[in-house]
């Protein structure tokens, strides 16, 4: 066999048929085998075996036989002198071809043959009972097999592999709106060209009474994509694509191309009802309460609906939708079904009724036509969509026949007080689970965070000047303050001693010499004398809170030995304690106190 055109043949096939190159070799192999077990008559148990060398141009057959030393079906089995003879009697035949093969022409099946023979004295050598031995098919018997029967089964086969490869391309587009052209048109159907395969339209799967031309592009709704074979081993019955442009799952594809809110989850649509070109209800519910699902599949003025409607074919009468709100409450859920009609009430007539529960809806009279539609098909619509059989009453007929109905505005409120119960209890219901979550939670103990704290940071406490008559113990060479740790900072308070006699008390700045608080200390007295008189009552003589930027931050260990407050003597602390009696007598005497009775009046 020439290898190039043998390559070149099965790739044409392969690409006519959009099917693989390994595809059209299997196709190949299963239609010799499936060819030379019917040539050999004697049943489908034959075991036939047939290698494709591609490599090499080589193509096999044989008949696997197994080698017994009593043969009880010769179909089957062989023993091992006729299996010698028939190898020697196959020799022998093929070399006396080759003799009469002079054309240079032949050289391509020359070869063919020689391989043959190799393979059957190779199979001659190796005859062993218990074994299987190759019967191999003569060059003449398999060119018979080229005629008609093999043609055939080589067609039904490449279809097969046509079909598996339909099928694994479009398993997974199931219940997807795909675009296709229009390949044919006729009075019973249309061909739609999708890609890599086709489908057909029948009557039923169009839009009322559209019609399509040549060349037309339209979508349509994947419903089901058939297997190459079935269980019992048959290709698929009719189209293996089913498609569809009239079921609700097309409507609902459109609605969520369409609206965006639906595409992202915002809008669910609750359910669908459809009677293809006349009318179709679809309720939807929001999952955001700050959406109205209504609202968002209407859009301003229309514009949304409409672009929905336009593509629901070309036939002259559109199909009309109708957005239904759904509801948990069945009565209201009912009530809303029946749009446009308004419904008065509803009453529940018995919810165990088979196939379907049985309710009622009351219709003013005037109504009554809008309720049940064109030829039925709002009533019907509203039947399919809640799963209810919905019987209609005028308004006159269920006061003759004394029906109780629950009035519609009675029906809304129910279903308000059942929502917000409904929003309370599963608000409760995130609670117990959020608190129960934090509870299983495993405790997380934090490692206590210790500041960094520079010798800036450091605050020293107040130390108060002592009195005259109280010794007092050098405290800033050895302080006996205890020190405390806090997140931002460290205090070092200095311990105080008892005074004799309470005396004003001046700031005091640690990082100060003895005879800088001493200076400062007495132009304090001469500013007081000089505003003798001119006191405001309530000054405080407490020293204020000292600020960061009035303390020099050091830590106890750093406080410069040269600047401690050395021990007074007796001299001095008299002196001292005399010069603040006179500052004290001075401030009383120049502070009216009964200018400020007013401030104490109690009844005032």
């Amino acid at each position: 066999m020439n290898v190039e055109q043998f390559q070149e043949a099965v790739n044409a096939i392969a690409d006519s048929k959009g099917v693989s190159h390994q595809a059209i070799i299997n196709a190949l192999h299963d239609a010799l085998q499936i060819a030379y077990t019917r040539y050999l008559h004697g049943g489908n148990d034959a075991r036939v075996e047939v290698n494709i060398d591609e490599k090499n141009g080589h193509v096999t057959i044989a008949q696997l036989k197994k080698v017994v030393d009593d043969v009880q079906d010769d179909y089957l089995e062989i023993s091992k002198e006729d299996a010698l003879a028939d190898a020697e009697d196959k020799i022998d035949s093929i070399k006396e071809d080759l003799s009469f093969m002079k054309s240079r022409n032949n050289a391509s099946k020359k070869e063919d043959m020689k391989y043959l023979i190799s393979l059957i004295e190779k199979e001659k050598e190796n005859i062993k009972v218990g074994e299987d031995y190759r019967v191999y098919c003569p060059f003449e018997t398999l060119s018979k097999l080229t005629a008609s029967s093999f043609r055939n089964v080589l067609t039904q086969k490449i279809a097969e592999a046509g079909h598996e490869v339909l099928y694994e391309i479009y398993k997974d587009h199931i219940g997807e709106l795909v675009t296709g052209t229009v390949e044919a048109v006729s009075g019973s159907s249309v061909t739609v060209n999708i890609g890599k395969g086709t489908t057909e339209l029948y009557k039923e799967d169009l839009i009322g009474d559209e019609d399509f031309k040549l060349g037309d592009i339209i979508k349509v709704y994947i419903e089901e994509v058939k297997q190459a074979k079935d269980d019992m081993g048959h290709g698929p019955k009719g189209p293996q694509i089913k498609a569809t442009r009239s079921s609700e799952g097309f409507l609902k594809r459109l609605f969520e191309e369409e609206i965006h809110e639906i595409y992202d989850g915002t809008v669910v649509i609750k359910g669908i009802a459809r009677r293809a070109g006349v009318r179709s209800k679809v309720a939807v519910a929001s999952t955001n309460e700050d959406v109205d699902p209504i609202g968002a599949c209407i859009g301003q003025g229309g514009t949304r609906i409409q672009k929905v409607v336009s593509q629901l074919g070309n036939s002259k009468y559109k199909e009309k939708i109708d957005i239904i709100p759904y509801s948990d409450y069945t009565p209201l859920y009912i009530a809303e079904a029946m749009r446009p009609a308004n419904v008065l009430g509803v009453k529940i007539i018995d919810e165990k009724s088979l196939p379907h529960p049985t309710a009622a809806v009351v219709i003013d009279d005037d109504q009554y036509p809008v309720a049940i539609g064109k030829r039925g098909s709002n009533a019907t619509l509203a039947n399919k969509l809640t799963g209810w059989n919905i019987r209609v009453y005028k308004k006159s007929d269920a006061e003759a026949e004394g029906l109780e109905y629950t009035p519609f505005e009675e029906i809304e409120k129910t279903a308000e007080e059942l929502k917000k119960a409904k929003s309370r209890e599963e608000y409760a219901k995130r609670s117990a689970k959020e608190l129960s979550n934090k509870a299983n939670e495993p405790a997380i103990e934090a490692a206590p965070v210790v500041p960094e704290v520079n010798e800036d940071d450091v605050e020293l406490e107040e130390t108060p000047l002592v009195s005259a008559s109280s010794p007092v113990k050098e405290q800033a060479s050895a302080p006996a303050a205890e020190e405390k740790q806090a997140p931002a900072q460290e205090e070092v308070k200095v311990q105080e001693t008892p005074l004799a006699k309470p005396t004003e008390t001046t700031e005091v700045k640690t990082t100060k010499t003895l005879d800088e608080l001493e200076k400062e200390l007495s132009q304090s007295k001469d500013e007081k004398e000089d505003k003798k008189g001119a006191h405001k009552f309530g000054k405080s003589k407490r020293p204020h809170n000292i600020s960061d930027n009035e303390v020099a931050r050091v830590t106890p260990n750093e406080v410069p030995a040269g600047e401690a407050m050395p021990i007074y003597s007796d001299e001095e602390l008299a002196e001292i304690e005399q010069e603040d009696n006179e500052i004290d007598q001075n401030d009383d005497d120049s502070i009216d106190y009964d200018d400020f009775d007013e401030y104490y009046d109690d009844n005032k």
